[in-house]
């Protein structure tokens, strides 16, 4: 049992955070510490060293709140830290025992939630990559450096269906549709898949509700296969369902494109069946010399989407509202 604390002695929050950790998540113990320090205090040490954290932090024995960022535990790493009630660790992976031991003398672990810090970042990347592609706009940027020809609007004589004046579209792919909550405020028809998600969350995102993946792209003029990787879902977006997806759409990968056939959806779009905006892709870096890259039906981005300064901070705060209120 953790000896009782006596009336009125300060909560003591430390965070320890490792540099491995902040060169892919910057901001976040910053931001952690500016929030413990408006509620009582907090102390912020930072390493690079693989030293256990009761080497780091002064009398660990009179902590009571933890923060571990980017430490993987040995099996008697925390039993210095004789007043420890609450601790959040970032990495589980290695730290059973040590876990398993604080939990039996009544430490309370804050559980991580993957992927729940930036999905807002990632869906705002992919309204991006989304427009961009419908409009060309990077093809655009690019070529008006080296050259007056995007400036030229004018088509022949009664040349019909070609581009006009101030038009930024590539008539051969799709371009007009309205593009799940941001997309149907914009004006889309958004129809969504998911087997586990409830009614309800079709609902407030403004989706029809598909229960065959196969029904989700036999019409889908712009398709967003939006879902983490795990072993259920590698290939889970075949060959014959990208071949399935109607001509001259466009396809948005902003999660990981291992969740395609990404020799088939390649296939499509270097024969101009299909446009490509990718923050994501099967090989990174893409090679220099892929066909992918420079098209006029594809817009690519290096795997940027997922982590900007409100997603690390988000991290945090989701990792404090599930701390007891001090």
């Amino acid at each position: 049992m953790k000896p009782p604390r006596p009336d009125g002695a300060t909560m003591r929050s430390v965070i320890c955070v490792h540099g491995q950790f902040e060169r892919s998540w910057p901001y976040t113990a910053d931001h952690w510490q500016r929030r413990w320090e408006n509620g009582g205090g907090c102390e912020l040490i930072r390493t690079e060293a693989e030293d256990a954290p009761a080497r780091l932090v002064r009398d660990p024995g009179s902590v009571q709140r933890l923060v571990l960022l980017g430490f993987a535990l040995g099996a008697h790493d925390l039993d210095p830290f004789a007043a420890l009630e609450e601790c959040y660790l970032s990495r589980s992976d290695g730290s059973e025992e040590a876990v398993a031991a604080a939990e039996a003398r009544g430490v309370s672990f804050i559980p991580h939630r993957a992927d729940v810090y930036w999905g807002q970042t990632v869906a705002e990347y992919a309204l991006a990559l989304t427009i961009c592609g419908l409009r060309r706009i990077p093809q655009n940027h690019t070529a008006m450096q080296t050259s007056h020809a995007p400036w030229d609007y004018s088509p022949e004589a009664g040349a019909g269906r070609v581009r006009g004046s101030q038009f930024c579209d590539d008539p051969r792919f799709c371009n007009g549709a309205r593009y799940a909550s941001w997309c149907a405020a914009l004006g889309a028809v958004v129809a969504a898949w998911d087997p586990f998600a409830p009614d309800a969350s079709f609902v407030a995102a403004g989706a029809e509700r598909r229960f065959h993946v196969e029904e989700l792209v036999a019409d889908a003029q712009i398709f967003v296969p939006m879902v983490p990787l795990t072993d259920s879902t590698r290939g889970l977006i075949t060959a014959e369902l990208i071949d399935a997806l109607p001509m001259h759409g466009l396809v948005v990968q902003v999660t990981r494109a291992a969740v395609c056939d990404t020799p088939a959806l390649y296939r499509r779009v270097l024969n101009d069946e299909l446009a490509l905006a990718a923050d994501v892709f099967d090989a990174e870096p893409v090679p220099l010399d892929s066909p992918l890259l420079g098209r006029h039906n594809v817009v690519h981005t290096p795997h940027a989407a997922g982590r900007t300064r409100d997603a690390n901070h988000a991290f945090a705060d989701d990792v404090i509202a599930r701390f007891r209120p001090r």
